[in-house]
């Protein structure tokens, strides 16, 4: 029987929950403003599956929802990030896995898009 992957989202500022959230990832590209290490408790920051500064530069700058999606899928296609994909499914295999960031609707960033890929 296989064990179906638990990929949860959630903000970085939220506290931790020891229980529920299992493996904490990181997956902002910059760490979060006014955030110690200690109270953000994140287990991996695994750049190779964040946006990359530029991609971040273009949505902010203007870019569409859908054109920020198909280029974020773009990068998460190269060697680096589908290696480190890879390696996000196994640990999301052993057990729950929490995507953090910084965005005020995790739900409705590149978090989730991350998460379609690791399910």
């Amino acid at each position: 029987m296989t064990r179906e992957r638990v990929i949860r989202l959630r903000r970085v500022y939220e506290a931790p929950e020891p229980g529920a959230d299992g493996v904490r990832v990181l997956v902002d590209r910059l760490w979060p403003r006014g955030l110690s290490k200690e109270a953000a408790d994140v287990d991996e920051w695994p750049k190779a599956v964040t946006p990359s500064a530029e991609l971040r530069k273009w949505f902010h700058g203007g870019g569409s929802a859908e054109g920020f999606r198909r280029r974020y899928e773009a990068e998460l296609a190269e060697p680096g990030a589908v290696a480190e994909l890879a390696r996000l499914r196994r640990l999301a295999d052993e057990g729950p896995l929490t995507l953090l960031t910084a965005v005020q609707d995790p739900a409705v960033s590149h978090a989730a898009i991350l998460a379609e890929h690791l399910a």
